[in-house]
């Protein structure tokens, strides 16, 4: 049987992969490319990230009643539920720089620790101000479905709901959220750990159009939403 290899287009800078065909062995069956070990080793440390997150930030709760690091839970779980269920595409960018921007982005939120400091504003307004970009998150990710991914991919161009207003409503919510936790928990750890993964999120941004614009439809919607993340300012 013939062995169909995963064929690679350029893009700029960026390393597209088309996935043509799963490698299969002699008999048939069905083996698994480095790409795909390589894929659920990523969901696998995902989860263990998230679980050490959830255990630090329930301990919390349960011992001083705050409900700002829930909400950014919250959000995180919803990251590594579609990424577990995230459908397969065919062109993903698999360069060493979206790796990059695809981790630091994701480790920032999941090494935050609740802050023993007090905070910059009342908790009513971190956990409205949380609550917010939650749902803004959810808005977005809705929209998506299955098409949520973490490295930069086309799962189809969407163009509904939050998509109007900009084209990564995901990111602006993850931002929302990540300025209540810092209100409500402001040590030099948590800064440095969100402000470097918002400023990797903004440049994966930029990342991701990159392997979009290769679709004439995605070309056509950057015409009629103008802002990435930020209406007005990015």
């Amino acid at each position: 049987m013939k062995r169909m290899m995963p064929a690679k287009v350029a893009g700029g800078n960026t390393a597209i992969e088309v996935d043509m065909a799963s490698l299969r062995d002699s008999e048939g069956r069905t083996r698994w490319t480095p790409n795909e070990v390589a894929d659920l080793g990523a969901r696998i440390v995902v989860v263990g990230l998230f679980t050490l997150m959830a255990v630090r930030i329930s301990n919390d709760f349960l011992a001083t009643g705050r409900m700002t690091g829930l909400l950014l839970l919250a959000s995180e779980l919803l990251v590594v539920v579609l990424t577990v269920l995230r459908r397969s595409t065919a062109v993903v960018d698999r360069s060493y720089r979206a790796r990059v921007l695809t981790a630091c982005s994701m480790l920032g939120p999941v090494l935050v620790r609740p802050g023993q400091i007090a905070a910059l504003a009342p908790e009513v307004m971190t956990v409205l101000l949380s609550a917010t970009g939650l749902m803004v998150v959810i808005g977005g990710k809705l929209s998506l479905g299955r098409s949520f991914g973490l490295m930069p991919a086309n799962r189809g161009v969407v163009s509904s709901g939050l998509y109007r207003i900009v084209r990564h409503p995901i990111y602006m919510g993850y931002l929302i959220t990540h300025v209540g936790f810092l209100a409500a928990n402001p040590t030099i750890w948590n800064i440095v750990m969100l402000v470097g993964a918002d400023l990797t999120l903004l440049w994966r941004a930029v990342c991701e159009e990159q392997t979009l614009q290769q679709d004439e439809a995605y070309r056509a919607y950057q015409q009629v939403v103008r802002w990435r993340v930020l209406p007005g300012v990015f």
